[in-house]
């Protein structure tokens, strides 16, 4: 059986992105670039966008800006395969990209038949909350970052279950941000 993983930012009052769709509140200093060129080096990770988040990313991703800024990331994040679950897209430009607009509960089923399959969430709390109750995901990654924000989109927003996680690891950064790492013990209706 494949697997499915999350990485989040989150709020300390659980949104993972602010009432325009930003983030830019995430500390991502040096400490968490270092990091996040670790994760990418050697990723063979499916990386799973739902269409408002892969806009986003395929934009900032395939900047001039963003290779100045993280080159490792930028390279790994260009380089990585990615899925775009959308009924409103007409295609997904963004290199290996591939878009599906089927059933998102069935297809990720699918690919998870495959037992060489990893594939990673980032942000998009709309497929996170709907695989988490579906019971699909395997581990979550979530960064804590030191800051409340008045408004915001919570990334379980509109389950209609229970999700019980286990802590299995934790990691504290130099600026405060906090990395949480769960697998799930059960969902309850």
């Amino acid at each position: 059986m494949g697997t499915l993983s999350t990485f989040n930012f989150l709020t300390l009052n659980g949104f993972y992105k602010d009432a325009a769709n930003d983030v830019s509140w995430h500390r991502h200093g040096g400490e968490e670039s270092g990091f996040a060129s670790d994760q990418m080096e050697g990723r063979k990770s499916i990386l799973v966008f739902g269409r408002v988040t892969y806009e986003q990313m395929a934009s900032w991703w395939s900047s001039p800006a963003a290779l100045e800024a993280m080159p490792d990331v930028t390279k790994g994040m260009n380089e990585s395969s990615k899925i775009v679950f959308s009924t409103t897209l007409e295609s997904a430009d963004w290199e290996n990209t591939t878009l599906i607009k089927g059933d998102l509960i069935e297809e990720i089923k699918n690919l998870k038949a495959d037992p060489d399959v990893q594939m990673t969430i980032l942000g998009s709390g709309s497929l996170v909350a709907q695989l988490a109750e579906a019971g699909l995901i395997d581990h979550y990654g979530i960064m804590i970052d030191p800051v409340a924000l008045g408004d915001g989109k919570p990334l379980f927003s509109g389950m209609k279950t229970t999700l019980d996680l286990q802590l299995v690891d934790t990691r504290t950064f130099k600026s405060g941000v906090v990395l949480l790492n769960y697998v799930p013990l059960n969902v309850h209706a």
